[in-house]
């Protein structure tokens, strides 16, 4: 069997590289998408495709549109969706892209540190299964093939 599977969240280190490698090296092949990660041109795309816009609303705006075009389209492509909240970094596009998820009624994993176990209690009550670790969100998909 092929997957898709989204990786939502930050995009500010390589937690995507790592979970992939490891996925690799248990044999699992899974196709996987998320957001753009080069966080320049996420930012700046707008003006990329749209034309220099007029002030910085304007410019997140039009950023705001054709990045979430882009997760619409890929996220309803997927099979599941992994959501990785970590420590370092605001999350509110990870909350966003998980609550986007389960109202699209796609399988989710949460991934979450015990320290955000009550913040995130009400996303993990509607996600399918909360883990704390990228190995564990791995586990879970392995055993799809058990």
């Amino acid at each position: 069997m092929d997957f898709t599977v989204y990786l939502a969240g930050q995009i500010h280190d390589n937690w995507r590289s790592e979970l992939k490698e490891n996925a690799k090296e248990r044999g699992l092949s899974f196709q996987f998408v998320g957001p753009q990660e080069n966080h320049e041109l996420s930012d700046k795309i707008g003006d990329e495709i749209l034309g220099e816009q007029p002030g910085k609303l304007y410019r997140d705006e039009a950023a705001s549109a054709i990045n979430n075009f882009r997760t619409e389209v890929l996220m309803n492509k997927a099979d599941f969706v992994i959501a990785l909240f970590g420590e370092s970094y605001k999350q509110w596009n990870t909350a966003m892209d998980a609550a986007t998820a389960i109202a699209l009624k796609k399988p989710t994993i949460i991934i979450r540190p015990e320290s955000l176990i009550h913040p995130l209690k009400e996303l993990s009550n509607k996600a399918n299964v909360t883990v704390e670790t990228t190995s564990q969100a791995l586990d879970v998909l392995a055993y799809l093939f058990e």
